[in-house]
């Protein structure tokens, strides 16, 4: 599973931040890696310091072989937060995706 990760101008966007996401995001998708072509993590401030508690927006972008891509999307406070909610949606899409798709077989 190929794993790119991208920051916005406004959030800092260095290579360790970049690896603690994908290694968190590798972790997280450990039993779908052989399902999944490729993860794309997109990380961005959405509105500056107007919005305080929830100004950073975290997006999921899954691509399963053979499948249509799924996203799931969350915010928070800071990156950390925004990527762990939209990575625990992420989870729950491919649980009940993947689930209706063994039941089919």
């Amino acid at each position: 599973m190929l794993v790119q990760v991208n920051t916005g101008k406004r959030v800092e966007g260095t290579a360790d931040i970049a690896a603690q996401i994908e290694d968190r995001l590798r972790s997280r998708l450990t039993r779908f890696a052989d399902r999944l072509t490729r993860a794309e993590v997109h990380v961005r401030d959405v509105d500056g310091h107007r919005n305080g508690g929830r100004g950073i927006e975290a997006s999921v972008e899954l691509r399963p072989a053979g499948g249509q891509p799924l996203a799931t999307t969350d915010s928070g406070a800071d990156a950390d937060t925004a990527v762990s909610g939209a990575l625990r949606k992420a989870v729950d899409l491919l649980d009940r995706r993947f689930a209706k798709q063994d039941k089919v077989r």
